[in-house]
C-alpha cells in the first residue's frame, strides 16, 4: 500500500493540500483543521465554536481513515489569542470532553501572530495511529 489521501465524503476538497495522509504503517497525518464546516464556511467566530468544529473535523478525518478518537496520539494547536484561551479554560475543557471524551494525546499549544484563513481563530494539527 502506498500513502493514501484521506478526504471525508461530502467535504469540499481542499486547495493545495490534503486533509489527511495515511501511511503504509497506519500513521495518519492530519493537516491543520480550522473552525469551518465541510463546505469551508465559518458558522461561528468564537474561540469555543471554532475549537469545537476543528475537533469535529479531526475526528471525522480519523473515522474516514478507519480509526477512532483513541487512535489520536498528538494534537498541535495554533492559537491567535492566549488571553482568550486562558480566560475560557472551563468551556474549553467541556467542549474538548464533548468531542474527545477522556482521551488526552500528547499536545502542544503555540501562540501565533496570524493564520492564513483570515476568519480562523485557531488551527489544530493531529496525528493518529490506526
Amino acid at each position: 500500500m502506498k500513502n493514501l489521501t484521506i478526504q471525508p465524503i461530502n467535504w469540499k476538497k481542499p486547495k493545495g493540500y490534503a486533509n489527511g495522509i495515511l501511511t503504509e504503517n497506519g500513521c495518519l497525518f492530519i493537516g491543520g483543521q480550522i473552525g469551518w464546516n465541510t463546505d469551508q464556511i465559518f458558522e461561528t467566530h468564537t474561540f469555543i465554536g471554532q475549537m469545537e468544529q476543528a475537533l469535529i473535523n479531526i475526528v471525522e478525518i480519523v473515522k474516514t481513515a478507519g480509526g477512532g478518537v483513541n487512535d489520536i496520539v498528538r494534537l498541535t494547536w495554533y492559537i491567535k489569542d492566549k488571553t482568550e484561551y486562558m480566560n475560557n479554560q472551563k468551556a474549553i475543557g467541556q467542549t474538548y470532553k464533548k468531542i474527545l471524551g477522556d482521551h488526552y494525546p500528547a499536545m502542544s499549544m503555540i501562540v501565533v501572530k496570524d493564520l492564513i484563513e483570515e476568519q480562523a481563530i485557531l488551527e489544530i494539527e493531529a496525528t493518529a495511529l490506526i
